[in-house]
């Protein structure tokens, strides 16, 4: 049987990763900057796959899924260290979306 993880147990699972593997976390200006650096990663593939440009020799083995999830995981490491529960704010987040645009998109011409 497969169990389903929340956002939580995600950051609970990277944290412990890091305390057994990665040492201790970069500093937060640090996992910033990669933060960044992998949203350009995942942004290229974006532009190869559903935009114009085309693939280089040097995106061979390069998956969306992946890149994705190394996204997730400097997210996560950044959430870990500023005390941010993720779930908690994505449950926020949707709220606020919900209440603020209930009707905006539906009442946009151009969508």
């Amino acid at each position: 049987m497969k169990t389903t993880k929340t956002i939580k147990d995600w950051q609970h699972s990277v944290d412990d990763w890091i305390k057994e593997y990665g040492v201790r976390y970069f500093s937060e200006l640090t996992n910033t900057a990669i933060l960044m650096e992998e949203v350009g990663e995942l942004a290229r593939i974006m532009a190869r796959k559903y935009g114009d440009q085309s693939f280089k020799d040097s995106d061979n083995g390069i998956e969306l899924e992946d890149e994705m999830a190394d996204v997730l995981w400097v997210l996560m490491c950044l959430a870990n260290q500023t005390g941010v529960d993720l779930n908690e704010a994505l449950q926020k987040n949707i709220a606020k979306k919900t209440s603020r645009d209930a009707e905006r998109h539906k009442n946009n011409p151009k969508l």
